[in-house]
């Protein structure tokens, strides 16, 4: 596995979302909680590449797989 460390700001720049820190609160704080028996790639959401970008780091265990990770966690938290 690569170890590159990725931040959450990145990830969202990657997925083409806003940024910053209160649009990603906002963000998670939109769509969670995620329902328990889906994955984080099939959530209604995101867009077909969005959705394929998170599918293929995880796959891939790419350098994004940890903060993908992480996002998933945020998003089955209840707050």
């Amino acid at each position: 596995m690569n170890q590159a460390h990725h931040r959450m700001t990145e990830l969202f720049q990657q997925l083409g979302l806003p940024s910053e820190d209160a649009e990603i609160h906002e963000f998670l704080s939109k769509h969670r909680p995620l329902p328990a028996g889906k994955t984080l790639a099939e959530a209604e959401f995101w867009t077909a590449s969005q959705a394929s970008f998170i599918r293929e780091a995880l796959m891939l265990d790419s350098d994004w797989t940890g903060i993908v990770d992480q996002l998933n966690e945020a998003l089955r938290a209840s707050q």
